[in-house]
């Protein structure tokens, strides 16, 4: 099963993608990851679009395309895989229909001032990197683990994190209704909690096969 997982920033599209792909045993397969694999490895499109990317320019649609038609093509993709974080516009969705069929588009699926509320809550220990909740830390700034004060990443800050909501919804959120049209688009409530988002998704998967 070819699945595409929607959602805002903050919706958990990446935790969820772990879970899922590790129950189903297909592989998770997002832009960042593929970019970083395909430069790693020299292939001649990585190499291409490493040449926009240190020239610090964005990599174009038909080579972020060109990068999703080599991954899905190795041996671990035959029998699926979740894309997360691609596509994240109209015309990038329909130049992947030009190379995969896709069965399902799960959209995760939570309201705006719960993910500036979640993401801008986040801290991080520049020491040992393990990430932290301001609602878990009680009062507290320190890391659990080290004692280090923790910081807040520029990307996690409320301004931000709104910016990058504003984009979502310009570029991104109408893929809702390009997929719901398509009938694809599966929306699960991202606002539950983490085991109950990943048996809603499971449940929708299931009732597809």
């Amino acid at each position: 099963m070819n699945i595409i997982f929607l959602g805002p920033p903050g919706a958990g599209k990446g935790t969820q993608a772990q879970f899922i792909c590790a129950k189903l045993g297909i592989p998770q397969i997002s832009t960042g990851d593929m970019l970083r694999s395909a430069i790693a490895e020299g292939t001649p499109t990585g190499l291409k679009a490493k040449a926009f990317m240190d020239a610090g320019q964005l990599v174009p649609d038909e080579v972020v395309i060109a990068l999703v038609k080599e991954r899905i093509a190795k041996p671990d993709a035959v029998h699926g895989y979740i894309l997360d974080g691609f596509p994240r516009t109209v015309e990038q969705a329909k130049a992947l229909e030009t190379i995969a069929p896709i069965h399902v588009v799960i959209n995760l699926a939570v309201e705006d001032e719960v993910l500036v509320k979640r993401i801008s809550g986040r801290r991080c220990c520049p020491q040992c990197g393990t990430p932290h909740h301001v609602e878990r830390l009680h009062g507290s700034n320190v890391c659990q683990v080290d004692g280090t004060c923790l910081v807040q990443r520029e990307d996690d800050k409320p301004e931000t994190v709104l910016s990058r909501l504003k984009v979502y919804h310009e570029k991104t959120a109408p893929l809702i209704n390009y997929y719901q049209e398509k009938g694809l688009l599966k929306n699960i409530n991202g606002d539950a909690g983490l085991e109950e988002i990943s048996a809603q998704i499971l449940e929708t998967l299931e009732a597809l096969k």
